[in-house]
């Protein structure tokens, strides 16, 4: 762990002077401007129609919620990865990554990249036209950015339905729910490097905003620090999360159990929070859930599960099937509980890192899974490809990737199609 320790990724104040960039679309030219029990919370009616905005009120008692991950997409958001230290003498492997990425999501969706100049912006052109990737697929902004894990810099989008609008739980309906009408925002979370691990990270902190800037999108500011790696939600309001992680004093000391679930009710639009314990070896974290369990399908979720009883996984990894399966949703139902692999222990320079399979990412039409080269990558393949037979799933190696102690979802944020 002593290299991500040093490197990887003091604790700096949120909001104020917060730059944001200009967007630069697809084949236009660069313009910058760099300037254990679960809590069940009563259910919420949803608007009717669109009502003003207030900021200062949280955004779920405005009739927001969280949508599923399997719902719809308008895009999927990539920072850049371009820091030497979160991948110490491999990063020239990674770009290549991050374009196959891009190839595999951009039939089924836009896809938008923070860039921090010109070259870099010209150079993924390069790539991306290599590929055959059509330019209009993607997006580049300019929006300056540290390093390159969006799903816990970036923001968190919402949406909420405009009147016309279908009652009940769209992503209770299918694998692709949409909304028919809906408005959308952003919740910015404060954000510290995993606990103040990795400084520098103001401009991973102002990311957010810049986004907000760039979109026309209200952002509302949450007040607790939250990486979006520590959450999964079925889009109805049940969130997972982990103790470990959210619990840990060097996110939120001031916050107890009780505050940090009010905030995820407030800014989340949770109805149930379900606490999973420790996460995986290597993961630098303190636990991420998307390195353990994720919903699939509104009552479903995937857990990973150590086969090996003298693995290091083998015992927390149990822990949290168990929960699992004592528990039920924001209705009180039973979840679906469905085991996935854990790939054998992958080491690179004398250091167990978090290889996961649940660290996957559900794009429009296809699955980024991440691969490891060994016998178990098939069986995990399957287990996703009947959670989702309407998608692709695309096993994508990450063995380079997971030297940055992350993979795919890890450096990705779905942006919610608003119908």
């Amino acid at each position: 762990m002593q290299r991500e320790q040093l490197e990887r990724r003091p604790v700096a104040a949120n909001g104020a002077g917060r730059p944001a960039g200009h967007h630069m679309s697809g084949d236009a030219s660069v313009y910058r401007q760099f300037a254990p029990p679960a809590v069940h919370y009563p259910e919420k009616t949803m608007p009717a129609a669109a009502a003003p905005l207030n900021l200062d009120l949280p955004p779920a008692r405005q009739g927001f919620r969280w949508p599923a991950e399997w719902e719809r997409h308008a895009a999927t958001w990539l920072s850049w990865p371009h820091k030497e230290a979160s991948w110490p003498g491999r990063l020239d492997e990674i770009p290549p990554v991050f374009a196959e990425m891009i190839r595999l999501l951009a039939p089924g969706e836009e896809v938008s990249v923070n860039v921090v100049d010109d070259a870099m912006a010209a150079d993924i052109r390069a790539r991306l036209e290599r590929l055959g990737v059509p330019p209009q697929r993607v997006r580049f902004f300019s929006i300056p950015h540290d390093d390159a894990w969006i799903r816990d810099h970036g923001p968190i989008f919402l949406t909420r339905q405009l009147a016309g609008g279908h009652g009940g739980c769209p992503a209770a309906a299918t694998e692709t729910a949409i909304e028919t009408a809906t408005e959308t925002a952003i919740v910015d979370w404060g954000y510290n490097a995993w606990g103040g691990k990795y400084p520098p990270f103001a401009q991973d902190d102002a990311v957010p905003r810049g986004i907000g800037t760039e979109l026309g999108l209200p952002v509302f500011a949450a007040p607790m620090i939250l990486e979006g790696g520590s959450v999964d939600g079925n889009g109805c309001g049940t969130v997972l999360t982990t103790e470990s992680c959210l619990l840990n004093p060097n996110r939120n000391p001031h916050l107890d159990r009780a505050g940090i679930e009010r905030n995820l009710r407030d800014y989340l639009g949770a109805k149930r929070v379900l606490w999973l314990g420790a996460g995986i070896a290597g993961d630098d974290t303190d636990g991420h859930v998307d390195d353990l369990a994720r919903f699939t399908a509104a009552r479903t979720v995937v857990t990973v599960v150590e086969a090996d009883p003298a693995d290091v996984n083998y015992q927390p990894l149990q822990d949290n099937l168990a929960r699992l399966r004592s528990m039920t949703d924001q209705d009180g139902a039973p979840l679906e509980v469905v085991s996935l692999p854990m790939p054998p222990a992958v080491e690179y320079d004398g250091q167990r890192l978090p290889a996961s399979y649940a660290n996957f990412y559900i794009g429009n039409q296809v699955i980024l899974l991440p691969t490891f080269a060994c016998p178990q990558d098939e069986p995990a393949r399957a287990i996703l490809q009947r959670l989702f037979p309407q998608r692709c799933i695309a096993g994508v190696d990450a063995r380079a990737l997971v030297w940055g102690l992350g993979a795919f979802h890890c450096l990705t944020q779905q942006q919610p199609s608003a119908g």
